[in-house]
């Protein structure tokens, strides 16, 4: 049996989908002989690979880094999955957009630093000027609300995926 081929990534956003996707318990274990785990923060691949059937992807875009990674996550993916309020709303990290983005580094890293500071300009990309959600980027094709979705949510999308189902989540997920 071929296994299917799926990657999780995180973008900006706080680890809470993968955590909640973690919470599906020995339920993973249900899932496991049925897929390859490509990519993903819980393993240490360092290249989205090319041909991925499902990408789970949590978080909001950004940065420069996060528009050019989703594109690329699109570009190798079949389906792709919106998982939680920061990938399909943009919520917590889109609360910066009525601000400048250099005010909102001015806040951060000199206005809230006692010491040393400065805006780092080599371990952090550019911000953009307004958070987005995935959707305004790229084709999505499932979107699970919630923040953090449930770990029963998350299950039923996987498991529908990997039967071959588009899920309908009308009765199964809210936002917040």
């Amino acid at each position: 049996m071929k296994k299917t081929r799926v990657a999780t990534v995180w973008l900006d956003g706080c680890s809470g989908c993968h955590m909640s996707f973690l919470d599906m318990d020995e339920r993973i274990l249900e899932i496991a002989p049925k897929i390859e785990l490509v990519y993903s923060p819980l393993v240490d691949n360092k290249e989205f690979p090319e041909d991925v059937d499902v990408t789970i992807v949590e978080g909001a875009v950004s940065s420069e880094e996060d528009l050019h990674k989703i594109q690329k996550i699109r570009a190798r993916t079949k389906i792709l999955v919106a998982l939680g309020d920061c990938a399909v709303t943009s919520n917590v990290p889109g609360m910066r957009n009525p601000f400048d983005t250099q005010a909102v580094l001015a806040r951060a890293y000199l206005e809230n630093a006692q010491e040393n500071q400065h805006v780092p300009t080599d371990v952090i990309p550019p911000l953009l000027k307004r958070v987005r959600p995935i959707n305004e980027v790229v084709k999505v094709d499932v979107f699970v609300p919630g923040c953090p979705p449930s770990a029963d949510a998350i299950f039923f999308v996987v498991s529908e995926l990997l039967e071959g189902r588009l899920p309908d989540l009308s009765e199964r997920v809210k936002f917040g």
